[in-house]
């Protein structure tokens, strides 16, 4: 019998999948955290402060944005919605800039780059140490059966020369203590937002290869 290149493919890849599989399970079963266990990956839940009744409040969120109003299929038509570009905000993402905003908590981002022809993660960290408010945007979105899906996406702009220089053209836009309720509880006025984010916070951001 004589193995064809899609019979060998298929095992190639049937293998790959039951090794991941076998992985996570190995993932769900231990108890000492591992390094990795503080990151968060499009598709994932992590907190969010939000403004809401007169306040602010921190609800789980998806960290994928899928508009209210969209279809499910949304997602994999636009898989790359966990990132809202600073220079689309009043174009893609028009309905939800200047009503929905919320920050994550982050003392760190991870971004791939290419490094000698293999794909490496980086993780950028402020050099003083300092804790991140990072801009989002969230969104509501409610199914045919009634079933809400809250999910959020994190504003990136032009990045730093550090973070240029190690070989990424994104950044995350980290916003002062002192604008919080202000991003969190918008005005109209779409210049008032923008000032915000340009008086963010600028750390120098030290990069090492991401455990």
């Amino acid at each position: 019998m004589r193995l064809t290149k899609k019979a060998t493919d298929d095992v190639r890849i049937g293998t790959n999948k039951v090794a991941q599989l076998e992985d996570r399970l190995a993932n769900l079963r231990r108890k000492d955290p591992k390094p990795r266990d503080g990151r968060i990956y499009p598709g994932y839940y992590a907190p969010v402060m939000m403004w809401q009744d007169g306040g602010p409040v921190v609800l789980p969120m998806r960290y994928q944005c899928r508009p209210a109003g969209k279809p499910e299929f949304y997602d994999r038509k636009f898989p790359g919605t966990y990132n809202a570009r600073r220079d689309n905000l009043e174009g893609f993402w028009r309905g939800l800039f200047g009503k929905t905003h919320g920050v994550v908590l982050a003392r760190a981002f991870y971004e791939h780059v290419e490094r000698d022809g293999q794909d490496t993660v980086l993780e950028f960290r402020p050099q003083d140490g300092s804790e991140m408010l990072v801009a989002c945007l969230w969104s509501s979105w409610i199914g045919k059966d009634g079933e809400e899906l809250l999910s959020f996406a994190a504003i990136t702009d032009e990045p730093p020369p550090e973070v240029a220089a190690a070989g990424h053209d994104r950044c995350i836009i980290p916003i002062r203590a002192e604008n919080l309720e202000a991003w969190l509880n918008p005005v109209a006025d779409p210049k008032a937002i923008y000032a915000i984010l340009d008086d963010r916070e600028r750390p120098y951001y030290e990069h090492r290869e991401a455990a």
